[in-house]
């Protein structure tokens, strides 16, 4: 099964670490965030990509072209032109990486790579993003309800904190609450190639016409997720991300 991973917008929101790079390419630690999502995957069994790429994608294509040599240490015999490694960086990973338009929307995108799912269920989610989602069981979960699509749901913590007040006065300061009720769209998901009939352009967006449809006709299923989640939109989310790996806390990290 193939993982899809949507790695061309603009990440203008994130605009002071993206002027020269796409946004899948902003480092955490010493490797880019989409690194990061592609470990995930492939700690599950899931180890063959299809990377959708957009703005400033040369750069993810070079990253990729060059990924043995960038995380080896070697010697090169300059007389012979002979290489020797010393240690061996190499993932056991297959990679599609296509340019799916410089300003097509996700669902696009998506339709756009269609043939290299080879007509085959396929895992899809956003190159910005880590979780600590059971990719075993929210592939379980498809399979078990025959549905087109499945999307994983997440509860998004507030970004302020809450106060509970009685007559003026603050009783208890909470932060970053939950709201029990306040499922999202956590990306990771598994689809059949049904979808594709869902998505008509470049300009589709993935995320409005497509899944509201898919939901009015009853194709659309939630795999709820209460484990971390952790978008990167902003450079308040980039230090958080990059703190949690600084400590070694890092939830995402799933492989060993």
């Amino acid at each position: 099964m193939k993982a899809v991973i949507l790695a061309g917008g603009y990440g203008t929101r994130l605009s002071e670490e993206t002027v020269g790079i796409p946004k899948p390419m902003v480092e955490i630690g010493d490797r880019p965030i989409l690194w990061h999502i592609m470990k995930i995957f492939a700690h599950y069994g899931f180890d063959e990509f299809v990377v959708c790429l957009g703005y400033k994608g040369d750069v993810i294509k070079d990253y990729f072209v060059n990924f043995f040599n960038l995380q080896s240490d070697f010697t090169v015999d300059l007389s012979t032109g002979r290489i020797d490694v010393h240690n061996d960086a190499s993932e056991c990973w297959r990679v599609t990486l296509v340019d799916t338009g410089l300003n097509t929307m996700t669902g696009g995108r998506v339709k756009r790579i269609e043939r290299y799912v080879n007509g085959e269920t396929f895992l899809l989610t956003y190159g910005d993003g880590v979780a600590d989602v059971d990719l075993e069981g929210l592939v379980r979960f498809h399979k078990s309800h025959g549905r087109l699509a499945t999307v994983t749901a997440i509860r998004e913590p507030s970004r302020f904190g809450a106060l509970d007040c009685t007559d003026g006065q603050v009783l208890n300061v909470r932060e970053k609450p939950v709201f029990a009720d306040a499922w999202i769209n956590g990306g990771f998901f598994v689809l059949e190639p049904g979808i594709f009939s869902y998505l008509d352009s470049d300009s589709t967006i993935w995320e409005r016409g497509p899944m509201e449809n898919l939901a009015r006709d009853g194709q659309l299923m939630a795999y709820h997720h209460e484990g971390f989640w952790q978008p990167m939109d902003t450079t308040r989310d980039k230090n958080l991300l990059e703190d949690l790996w600084a400590r070694n806390s890092a939830p995402w990290k799933v492989w060993p």
